[in-house]
């Protein structure tokens, strides 16, 4: 106990010296002309800060404990991906109508894929069978289900308006359902049934040994929330003044332009999948799958809202919906991870089956 405590408290330097770090970077490199070899080591900052705010999230959310820590995580996230899209479409409208969509189906099977995967492949091969409780991550696998389609398969086939795009009555309700089902999964998940989140414990001493973390004082929790503001700031501004390095790498290389809301989704979730192997190695396979699928809805129910309104507002097209090989991929997905939560564990099976899916999409980013 006491050695974990002194552990987190050797981070506090460095966790709040880099927010500031990258503030003060991007005061002075905002709208300047600046070399490659200046905008790489900006990229590598802004790398360090996400990092950084997802660091101090989990310090938050180690203060209010779970399901809330997870859903914080998630939040924080998303917030950082929501405000990543909006100043590549601000900077690039005319070329960003794909954006929105690639972003949140990438970030969509990230999570759902590849940390699921990951996490129940490191669980596994530990203790060779991962338990969880079905009745949680069931319904946030039939949220998601509904969110993913109605905001991303529906726009392919109606034909109010032409191409994958909704009209405006249609963005709209779509928007608003986004909203409603994420905030009553939230309501599902921190209070009617906070319990059907919490880890099964089935050796309360091998827990208590191996995974307990004492909660940082009210204090620290609070200097946290204000360095993960500050670091939320810091990642949205250094997206805007390194996305011309994106996509002028990109277009070098002859790259799809998905490749560049992959990245964005891998940049944003790294430390999250970070956080969800480091639980699922501690045999907290629970908190592992309610930071991916609470991340995969956090990214539809609150991303679809805010570029709704971008579009109607601004009067900018968003194509959200899926071509034919994305929706394959999004209804195998779905299905897969229905059948892996219907009994509440898994095994080496279900990883694999899950990573393979994760890499089939990242094939058909870069040979679609």
């Amino acid at each position: 106990m006491k050695k974990s405590q002194k552990s987190f408290s050797s981070l506090k330097p460095a966790y709040f010296a880099i927010p500031a770090i990258a503030t003060a970077a991007l005061l002075i490199s905002w709208n300047a002309q600046l070399p490659a070899l200046i905008l790489l080591l900006l990229g590598s900052l802004l790398i360090a800060t996400v990092f950084v705010a997802v660091h101090h999230a989990e310090v938050v959310a180690l203060k209010v404990g779970e399901p809330f820590g997870s859903l914080i995580l998630a939040v924080a996230v998303t917030v950082i991906e929501v405000g990543m899209i909006i100043v590549l479409i601000l900077d690039s409208p005319e070329t960003a109508n794909n954006l929105p969509r690639d972003t949140v189906f990438s970030a969509v099977m990230i999570t759902t894929n590849g940390i699921v995967g990951a996490a129940l492949l490191v669980k596994v091969l530990r203790r060779k069978v991962a338990n969880f409780k079905a009745d949680g991550v069931s319904g946030a696998v039939a949220t998601l289900s509904a969110l993913s389609v109605l905001s991303l398969v529906l726009p392919s086939v109606t034909t109010s308006s032409p191409g994958p795009t909704f009209n405006t009555a249609q963005l709209a309700f779509a928007a608003v359902t986004s909203l409603v089902l994420y905030l009553v999964f939230v309501l599902f998940q921190t209070i009617r049934h906070r319990d059907y989140f919490l880890p099964p414990v089935t050796n309360p001493e091998r827990v208590s040994e191996s995974s307990h973390i004492e909660a940082p004082s009210a204090k620290l929790a609070w200097f946290s929330f204000a360095a993960l503001f500050v670091s939320l700031v810091a990642v949205v501004g250094l997206a805007k003044v390194t996305s011309p390095l994106i996509k002028s790498v990109v277009d070098d290389l002859g790259f799809p332009e998905m490749v560049v809301a992959v990245s964005i989704a891998l940049v944003v979730l790294l430390p999250e999948s970070v956080s969800a192997v480091r639980a699922a190695y501690s045999g907290r396979t629970q908190t592992s799958l309610n930071l991916a699928y609470g991340s995969a809805l956090a990214s539809i129910g609150l991303t679809i809202p805010v570029i709704a309104v971008i579009s109607i507002v601004f009067d900018y097209q968003v194509n959200l919906g899926l071509n034919p090989s994305e929706i394959t991929l999004l209804f195998l997905t779905l299905v897969v991870s229905a059948l892996t939560v219907m009994q509440g564990k898994a095994t080496l099976m279900q990883a694999a089956v899950h990573l393979s899916i994760f890499g089939s999409f990242l094939l058909v980013v870069f040979t679609p």
